[in-house]
C-alpha cells in the first residue's frame, strides 16, 4: 500500500522525531511511504484568522501536491481536519471543489489510517508506566476521529492508560488564539495540566503536536514531571 505522507509545519519545525515515528510505523505495517516536496502549510492559520484567499492559494499547493496520493496520512488530527475542510473552501468552484473533494476523500489521521484501512489494532509497541491522553478538538470534533487512539493505546503492552478528567475542555492553545488571547488559554491550559497531574500519569499522549507543545511547555513552565509524547512515538516504542 503506498501512502503520502503529510508531515505538518509542527512537526516539520518543532518535532520531527514525530515525522520520523510516523515513517516508521507505517513502514513496520507494510506500507511504501513517500513525502511530496512542494508540500508546505495546509492554510489553517490563515483560514482560522479569517484570511480565505490566502488559505485558498495554501489549498491549491497541497490539492496540486497530492493530488495524485493513492492515500495521504499525517501525524496531526487538526491539520487533517483542515484537507477536510477544502471543499467548503472552495464550494461554488466547480474546478476545485471537486479535487478538494477527492483530496479529502484519500487523507486519514495516522490512528485513523491503521485502524479503519489497515484493520490494525495492535502495532506491537510496549511502554512501561501510566498515561492519560489528551482529545484534541480539530481531531475529535472536526475530523469525528475518537476511538482509533484509544483502540491502539489500549494494546500497547506494560502501558496502563488513565482517563483524563474533563477530556472534552481544549488545552488553549486554537492555533492563533494562545496568542491573540494570551490570558484566557494560560488560564486553559492551566485547568488542563491540573487535570493530568490528576491522573498521577507518567505520560501525557495526544495526537496533535499543536496541543502538546502549549501543554508541555505549561508542564515544563510550572516545574510538572509528566513527560509529553506524541502516540506515533508511543506507537513506535518496542
Amino acid at each position: 500500500m503506498k501512502v503520502s505522507l503529510f508531515i505538518t509545519c509542527l512537526i516539520d519545525t518543532f518535532q520531527p522525531n514525530v515525522g520520523k515515528a510516523t515513517v516508521e510505523i507505517l513502514e513496520h505495517l507494510g506500507c511504501e511511504v513517500s513525502f511530496p516536496t512542494s508540500q508546505v502549510c495546509c492554510g489553517q492559520p490563515a483560514y482560522n484568522s479569517g484570511y480565505a484567499a490566502e488559505a485558498k492559494q495554501a489549498a491549491k499547493n497541497m490539492i496540486q501536491t497530492f493530488e495524485d496520493a493513492e492515500y495521504i496520512v499525517t501525524p496531526s488530527g487538526s491539520c487533517a481536519a483542515m484537507f477536510h475542510e477544502y471543499p467548503h473552501i472552495f464550494k461554488g468552484d466547480f474546478q476545485w471543489e471537486e479535487r478538494a473533494r477527492r483530496l479529502a476523500e484519500k487523507t486519514y489521521e495516522l490512528t485513523q489510517f491503521i485502524v479503519e484501512v489497515l484493520k490494525v489494532t495492535d502495532v506491537g509497541a510496549r511502554l512501561k508506566g501510566k498515561a492519560t491522553y489528551h482529545t484534541s478538538c480539530h481531531m475529535t470534533r472536526l475530523l469525528g476521529v475518537k476511538e482509533a487512539p484509544f483502540t491502539l493505546l489500549s494494546n500497547v503492552k506494560e502501558l496502563e492508560v488513565e482517563h483524563l478528567p474533563n477530556a472534552q475542555n481544549c488545552c488553549g492553545f486554537g492555533g492563533t488564539f494562545s496568542v491573540k488571547m494570551m490570558p484566557i488559554s494560560e488560564q486553559m491550559v492551566d485547568e488542563k495540566v491540573e487535570s493530568v497531574e490528576q491522573t498521577g500519569a507518567d505520560y501525557l499522549i495526544s495526537a496533535d503536536c499543536g496541543c502538546l507543545m502549549n501543554i508541555g511547555g505549561r508542564i515544563e513552565r510550572l516545574g510538572k514531571s509528566a513527560q509529553v509524547l506524541h502516540i506515533a512515538e508511543v506507537l513506535n516504542s518496542r
